[in-house]
C-alpha cells in the first residue's frame, strides 16, 4: 500500500536525520541536553544528562499537572510546556542546555517550545 511506504519513509528520514544530529551533540553535568518529542496530540520535553545516562527533568502537555485545557491550539500548548519545563529546570539549577530537536523542523510546535523555555529563562 503506497500510503504505508510513504509514512514509512517519513519515519526513516527522521531517524536519519536524528542520527546526525546525536553524532555532534552530547549533554554533559554543566549542559545537559533538552530533547523534544512531537506526536499528533501532545509534546513532551526531557533534559538529558547524557554521560550519565539520566533523564533529569521531564514534561509534557498530556501532564496532570498541565493547567491549561487541552482544547487550545496547539502552538499556544507547546509554548505553556516549554515554558513551563524551564521554570522547573531553573528551580532545579539547571540555566544552560543544548537543544535537540529530535529530527523535527524548527518551525511550528517545536519553535513554540523552544521560545517558551528561552522566555523561562533557560539559555540555549
Amino acid at each position: 500500500m503506497k500510503h504505508n511506504s510513504i509514512t514509512r519513509d517519513k519515519y526513516l528520514a527522521r531517524k536519519r536525520r536524528v542520527k546526525h544530529i546525536r553524532k555532534r551533540m552530547m549533554g554533559t553535568e554543566d549542559r545537559p541536553r533538552l530533547v523534544i518529542f512531537r506526536s499528533l496530540k501532545n509534546i513532551s520535553g526531557q533534559i538529558i544528562d547524557d554521560t550519565k545516562g539520566i533523564t533529569l527533568i521531564s514534561y509534557a502537555s498530556n501532564a496532570k499537572e498541565m493547567e491549561i485545557d487541552g482544547s487550545g491550539k496547539k502552538v499556544a500548548q507547546s509554548f505553556e510546556v516549554g515554558k513551563k519545563l524551564g521554570e522547573l529546570a531553573l528551580a532545579k539549577g539547571i540555566s544552560k542546555v543544548c537543544f535537540d530537536r529530535a529530527g523535527y523542523l524548527y518551525h511550528g510546535r517545536v519553535k513554540a517550545f523552544a521560545e517558551g523555555a528561552r522566555k523561562a529563562g533557560l539559555d540555549f
